[in-house]
């Protein structure tokens, strides 16, 4: 039997991934009272119908007083014999509160206290969790197709899974640099196409464009520099347990060069099985939007 216990922050999308869960084959029990769940695990280890081969027993802050004694319930299910991997979903605390106010809902330990209270004295309660968690998910930035792709790629596809998600994201100066950003790299060095008759209107998206860009040597050297620098980053982050990396490529308007280049870094990054990989254009049609 493949018993996995799905847990996180509230807020982070446990109630999704359950029901993704049970789309790829797990049979799901969500919010299983504690005391029950060793009982539940030996009743399930003895049936011989298939339905219960693969299990998913979704456990969090909801239990309350009792998730104090999960630790040493878990220790028990260990040394009678029942493998069990745990799946941690996890978000950055701006984005749980930001979820919390478009539902409109109360957080569980909130009470009549701001919500990043409750996330806060959640986040302490359970650490233990997420420290011995075999997989950690941080779905701050990740779409619902792409939470689906994640948990394919762990309990279908059953490839490695390192822990790590990198966004590359192209921006322009000229609107700001993104928030989250966790590495920023100015390609305003190169030449400017938005200056080059006919090329204005085109994005980094067009051949002409990544063509113009990608015809000087600096562009090459640059992305030479940039993954012999990630090829040393990225295994270190991955054992210092980060989730998620963001790295983010600026020229002045987010639609020429940092679009040709963020491209280019994720061809070159895309090669790798150790991370899971996106990448998004924040400003590719903001001037177009402005009517410029």
């Amino acid at each position: 039997m493949k018993f996995v216990i799905l847990t996180g922050m509230s807020g982070a999308g446990k109630s999704t991934a359950i029901k993704m869960m049970e789309d790829i084959g797990f049979y799901c029990v969500d919010n299983l009272p504690i005391p029950l769940l060793e009982k539940f695990v030996e009743l399930s280890s003895m049936q011989q119908n298939a339905e219960l081969q693969k299990v998913a027993v979704g456990i969090d802050i909801r239990s309350g007083q009792a998730l104090e004694e999960l630790r040493d319930v878990l220790d028990r299910i260990w040394r009678a014999g029942c493998t069990y991997e745990i799946l941690f979903l996890d978000a950055e605390d701006s984005v749980l509160v930001k979820r919390y106010k478009e539902t409109r809902r109360n957080h569980p330990l909130a009470g009549g206290e701001r919500v990043d209270r409750g996330i806060s004295e959640e986040r302490r309660r359970i650490a233990f969790l997420k420290k011995r968690a075999d997989y950690i998910i941080d779905t701050s930035r990740l779409l619902t197709r792409e939470l689906k792709a994640e948990l394919e790629k762990i309990f279908v596809q059953n490839q490695d899974y390192k822990n790590l998600f990198i966004t590359i994201l192209s921006f322009g100066f000229k609107y700001g640099i993104p928030a989250d950003s966790d590495l920023v790299f100015d390609v305003r060095f190169l030449p400017n196409p938005y200056y080059v008759e006919g090329l204005r209107a085109k994005t980094g998206n067009d051949r002409e464009i990544r063509e113009y860009v990608m015809q000087y040597a600096e562009a090459h050297d640059f992305l030479h520099k940039l993954e012999d620098m990630l090829d040393f980053l990225i295994p270190n982050y991955i054992a210092e347990g980060k989730n998620q990396l963001v790295i983010s490529i600026g020229c002045t308007g987010g639609k020429h060069r940092s679009v040709t280049l963020a491209n280019e870094l994720y061809r070159l990054l895309s090669k790798s099985k150790e991370y899971g990989l996106k990448i998004e254009h924040r400003d590719i049609g903001k001037d177009a939007l402005r009517g410029k």
